[in-house]
């Protein structure tokens, strides 16, 4: 699984970071174009970026149905389970498997409904207003996204199932930084005297 993992989270990075870019591209070349400088002006009219618009809601939309899969994984997505928690650990155990059951089972459907569209939609002209894209291309994320979902729902129950552990995921926690106890204390040099260090350090 860890080529899919890393396959979900390049795809995720990738989409979100060109759809900044190109929409940072396209507000630039928006307001340049306004400007009355004569040779810059000509040069940026003659460029259509009209259909970046439409790109980037693409891109969002996707990173979006991969991203909701890639919460399931990982745990980040939001969820009230005070009065589960409470429940005496056999009970609980059922509940939470129940929930991912029903999670798994809610986007199966949708996936599968998402097919058939993606499968109708497909025999058909239909395109794009401005890039003209396949609207069965543009729709394949309903599908992909969905049973992608299902599968990090089946995969987390049955890692509970085995297990007892749910993936959380720590907000306060920044990849890359390791505790508190093991970071060094900074040093204080031996001929600082305290008055320094209540005066700021200034001596």
């Amino acid at each position: 699984m860890k080529f899919l993992d890393h396959l979900e989270e390049w795809l995720i990075a990738f989409l979100m970071g060109a759809a900044t870019l190109l929409i940072f591209v396209a507000v630039v070349h928006r307001y340049a174009a306004g400007l009355p400088i004569p040779g810059l002006q000509d040069a940026l009219l003659k460029i259509d970026l009209s259909w970046a618009q439409e790109l980037c809601i693409y891109m969002f939309v996707w990173m979006a149905k991969f991203g909701a899969a890639y919460g399931v994984r990982t745990g980040i997505h939001v969820g009230v389970d005070v009065m589960i928690n409470r429940l005496p650990p056999g009970t609980h155990k059922l509940y939470v498997l129940f929930g991912l059951a029903a999670g798994a089972l809610f986007t199966g459907i949708v996936g599968t409904l998402g097919a058939t569209f993606v499968w109708d939609i497909a025999h058909t002209d239909s395109v794009s207003p401005d890039l003209e894209l396949p609207k069965w291309l543009v729709y394949l994320c309903i599908p992909l996204g969905s049973y992608l979902m299902c599968f990090r729902f089946l995969q987390v129950a049955w890692s509970f199932a085995r297990t007892g552990e749910l993936p959380h995921h720590d907000v306060a926690h920044v990849e890359g930084i390791g505790e508190a106890g093991d970071l060094e204390p900074f040093p204080i040099p031996d001929n600082l005297h305290p008055a320094d260090l209540a005066e700021g350090g200034r001596k």
